[in-house]
């Protein structure tokens, strides 16, 4: 499934259980630097449970998943290091309530990486600025809507300036009309080049940035292809049953 032979993130013979549920399946998957990869499939197909081992928010306990040079282990012994490198953006959005917009992109730069105040809040406000909420800056995110809250959460992962970014279903707790506004910013990522892996049901996004869709059912991938051809030509039956679901 290897797309380039420079590779960001390795993921090799991941398995992972719940107890006796096997919810991972000898996962292998190769992501190049810049690309972008759409996993989807039915819901308790493994899809967020995958892209949180990479960034050690699940712990596995066979394979190996390796992030730019960074190898993690069953025994999560780089945690620390790897979350440096990877942001994560969740359907949740996660922010703290008590802090304003700029102090919620400013707490892991400050504490995390050591940047002085000043500095930090400069390289949020860009950041900001890139997500086109500059304005919201001094607003807790109790005063603003679920799409800025969800584009805020955005600029907070960007401020660690990440070689990977996560996205586990971000649009999926949103009303429909804020849809469109994360959808537009992370767009704009995937044309500057950012290395993202997205869970999403959104099938347009997909078409429009993902250079692979990539399925997964029962713990497995199923099949991963270019969206052209997933769409268009799917493989295997269990994928073409979940298209024609989802694009009815």
């Amino acid at each position: 499934m290897a797309m380039t032979t420079d590779r960001i993130v390795t993921i090799a013979g991941l398995n992972k259980w719940y107890g006796d549920f096997h919810v991972l399946r000898d996962i292998d998957l190769d992501v190049g630097r810049g690309e972008r990869i759409v996993i989807c499939g039915p819901s308790g197909s493994g899809k967020s449970t995958l892209i949180r081992c990479i960034n050690a928010l699940e712990e596995f306990q066979e394979g190996h998943i390796n992030v730019d040079g960074i190898e993690l282990g069953p025994n999560l012994r780089r945690v620390d290091d790897v979350r440096r490198e990877v942001g994560m953006v969740f359907q949740s959005f996660n922010l703290f309530p008590h802090l304003t917009v700029l102090e919620n992109c400013t707490l892991a730069p400050i504490w995390v990486r050591n940047i002085p105040k000043k500095d930090a809040e400069a390289s949020a406000m860009k950041f900001l600025e890139r997500v086109r909420i500059p304005d919201k800056a001094n607003k807790y995110p109790g005063q603003i809507s679920g799409g800025q809250q969800q584009r805020v959460a955005i600029a907070r992962a960007l401020t660690m300036n990440p070689k990977v970014m996560l996205f586990d279903e971000p649009t999926s707790a949103l009303d429909p009309e804020m849809v469109k506004e994360v959808l537009d910013t992370m767009v704009d990522l995937a044309r500057e080049g950012m290395t993202m892996l997205v869970v999403t049901h959104e099938m347009g996004f997909a078409k429009e940035v993902a250079s692979r869709v990539v399925f997964m059912d029962a713990g497995q991938i199923i099949e991963a292809n270019t969206p052209d051809e997933f769409f268009a030509h799917p493989q295997h039956a269990r994928t073409k049953l979940f298209l024609g679901q989802i694009l009815r």
